[in-house]
C-alpha cells in the first residue's frame, strides 16, 4: 500500500519527485520512501536521477496490462484515430471510474492550442460530457458515493488533471438534469465546464449483449472552432456514425487469444531479495507483479491462475489481490475471479504516455556517455532520406570533443547514423545492414570517427539511430568494434525497451 501511495504521489506531481517532497507527499518516514524507491528501481519502474526520483517507462506495463485485458483501445483506436483526422478535431475514447471518467485512448490534433488530457487522466464525471451518460446507469449508492466526494472536495483538488473548480459548479439539479437529457437523447455536451473555451460532444460505445455501455467516445474542441451548438449539427452526426462502426467491430470481434503469462517473477524478486537485503522491499515487488498477471485473453482470472501466472504461493497470490482490491486497483466477482480496474492507470501512466522518443532515450544517452567518455547522440532520417536530423545527445568534459547540437542536420550518407537508418530502410550498404551497425572513418571531418546502430520500433523498423562519436587518436577502428560496440548495441536496448513499453498504446512522436 505505501508503495502504491509512492507512485501515485509521483504520477499527480507529473513524474518526478524528490525524495523530501515524496517523504512530505506520503507521509512516510525518510527510510522508508528510500527502501521503496530503491525497490521500484530495481524493478525498472522509477529512475534515480541525481537528487530526484522520476517515473520510468517501464512502469507503464502496469497500465498496459489493464488497457490489454480491456480490448477497447485494440478494438476501437483505429476509429477514433480515423475521425480525428476526419473532423481535424481531438477524439477520446473514456470508461468509467467509480464517480468519475478516465481516458483509455486519445487521438488529439497537434496545433498551438490543443487538448492536454493524456491517456489514464481522471476526470469528475460532473464536469464532462461523458459523465452524464455513464451517470444513466448509477445506483443510488453511486450517487452517494459522488455526493460525498463532493461534499468532502468541492474544488475537485483530488482530480489533477483539471483545473480546481473556483465556483459552485454543477448543483445536484442541474447535474440530475444533464443526466436524464442524456438519457432521452442517447449524446451529452460539455459546454466550457472543464474551462472557458473547452467544449465537447459524447455518444456512448454500447456493449453489444447487454446494451450497456463499455466507453464513451467524445469529440473536444474549443469555443473558437466550434460553439457547443455548433458541435451539436456538425461533429454529432459524424460521431454517430464512428460509434455504430465501433459497435460493430465489438458485435464481430473474435475472442481474444490468451497472451503468454509472464514468467520467473517470484524467482527474480526472491534474487532481488538475497542481493540487496533490507533495500529490497520483496512484498511490494511480488504485489506489483501480481498486476501482471492479466492482460490480453487474460481480463478475469481466477486465483490459482494468478498463482500459476506469477510463481508465487496461493497465500502470497491471495493477500496482493486482497490488497489491490482494498486499494480500487482490483475488482473480485462472484465467479472468484478478478479483473484490474481504470485506477491501475493511476500508477504512472498519464505522465509518460505524452513522452517522446529523445525523452526517453536522454537518459540513456547520457549513462553511454558517463560510461565511456565519448560523446553520443540520437538522429533520425528526414522525410526524403537525404539528411539526418539530431533529435538527442549527451556530451562528456573533454577538452577536444564532439558538439551535437539537437536539430542539427548532416548529410545522411557522410554520418554513421544516417548509413545505418539507410541500410535498414532502402537496398543501399548492404553489408551494414548484415552486421547491424555502421563505422565511418574521417570522412565528415578529418579525426572524427563514429560508430552507429539503429533504434528499433514494435513492428522491427528503424525508426532512429544512436551514435557514439570519437578522435581518432582516442579510439582505434579495432577498439570503436570490440570496446564501444557492445555498450552501443546495449544502449539502443535499453531505449527500445522503453520505446516498446510506451507505444503499446500510445503514439510516441519521433521529435
Amino acid at each position: 500500500m505505501r508503495g502504491v501511495g509512492v507512485l501515485r504521489r509521483l504520477t499527480e506531481a507529473g513524474g518526478t519527485l524528490s525524495p523530501s517532497a515524496l517523504e512530505r507527499a506520503t507521509g512516510l518516514a525518510r527510510s522508508t520512501v528510500d527502501r521503496i524507491t530503491a525497490t521500484l528501481a530495481r524493478m525498472g519502474y522509477v529512475r534515480l536521477d541525481a537528487r530526484d526520483v522520476v517515473l520510468a517507462p517501464h512502469v507503464m506495463e502496469l497500465g498496459n496490462a489493464y488497457l490489454a485485458a480491456l480490448r477497447l483501445p485494440a478494438l476501437l483506436g483505429a476509429h477514433a484515430d480515423a475521425l480525428a483526422d476526419e473532423l481535424d478535431e481531438s477524439v477520446s475514447l473514456a470508461v468509467a471510474d467509480l464517480d468519475g471518467i478516465r481516458f483509455i485512448h486519445q487521438a488529439t490534433r497537434r496545433r498551438a492550442l490543443s487538448v492536454s488530457f493524456r491517456i489514464g487522466d481522471l476526470l469528475p464525471a460532473e464536469r464532462t460530457a461523458p459523465g452524464p451518460l455513464f451517470a444513466t446507469g448509477w445506483t443510488e449508492p453511486d450517487w452517494a458515493r459522488w455526493r460525498a466526494r463532493r461534499a468532502a472536495d468541492p474544488q475537485d483538488t483530488a482530480f489533477p488533471a483539471v483545473p480546481p473548480q473556483q465556483t459552485a459548479g454543477d448543483d445536484e439539479a442541474a447535474f440530475t438534469e444533464r443526466v436524464e437529457r442524456a438519457r432521452r437523447d442517447g449524446w451529452a455536451l460539455d459546454d466550457q465546464l472543464i474551462e472557458p473555451g473547452l467544449v465537447a460532444v459524447s455518444v456512448p460505445v454500447r456493449d453489444p449483449a447487454t446494451g450497456r455501455p463499455v466507453c464513451v467516445a467524445s469529440v473536444v474542441s474549443h469555443t473558437s472552432r466550434h460553439s457547443a451548438a455548433d458541435l451539436r449539427t456538425s461533429l454529432l452526426p459524424r460521431l454517430r456514425t464512428a460509434v455504430a462502426a465501433m459497435e460493430a467491430d465489438l458485435r464481430t470481434a473474435p475472442p481474444p487469444e490468451p497472451g503468454p503469462p509472464p514468467s520467473g517473477l517470484a524467482t527474480w524478486t526472491t534474487a532481488s531479495k538475497h542481493e540487496l537485503g533490507r533495500d529490497f522491499v520483496e512484498s511490494l515487488a511480488r504485489g506489483l507483479t501480481v498486476l501482471t498477471a492479466f492482460g490480453a485473453g487474460r481480463s478475469a482470472l481466477p486465483l490459482t491462475e494468478v498463482s500459476r501466472a506469477t510463481g508465487l504461493s496461493r497465500a502470497t497470490a491471495r493477500r496482493a489481490l486482497l490488497t489491490h482490491e482494498h486499494l480500487g486497483l482490483v475488482r473480485a466477482h462472484p465467479d472468484r475471479t478478478f479483473t484490474l480496474t481504470p485506477r491501475v492507470l493511476d500508477l504512472g501512466f498519464p505522465p509518460l504516455s505524452r513522452t517522446t522518443l529523445p525523452r526517453l532515450a536522454e537518459p540513456h544517452l547520457r549513462a553511454l556517455a558517463a560510461r565511456l567518455h565519448e560523446p553520443t547522440a540520437m538522429a533520425l532520417l528526414t522525410e526524403d532520406g537525404t539528411e539526418i536530423q539530431y533529435t538527442a545527445g549527451a556530451g562528456t568534459s573533454r577538452v577536444l570533443t564532439v558538439h551535437i547540437t539537437v536539430g542539427a542536420r548532416l548529410p545522411a550518407t557522410a554520418t554513421s547514423l544516417g548509413r545505418v537508418l539507410l541500410a535498414d530502410n532502402s537496398p543501399a550498404f548492404p553489408e551494414i545492414r548484415a552486421q547491424g551497425y555502421a563505422l565511418v572513418d574521417e570522412e565528415l571531418e578529418s579525426g572524427l570517427r563514429s560508430i552507429a546502430v539503429p533504434v528499433r520500433d514494435r513492428t522491427g523498423r528503424a525508426v532512429a539511430a544512436v551514435c557514439v562519436a570519437t578522435h581518432a587518436a582516442r579510439r582505434t577502428l579495432e577498439s570503436c568494434v570490440t570496446d564501444v560496440l557492445p555498450a552501443l548495441h546495449t544502449t539502443a536496448a535499453h531505449i527500445q525497451t522503453d520505446l516498446h513499453a510506451a507505444s503499446r498504446f500510445t503514439p510516441i512522436p519521433p521529435t
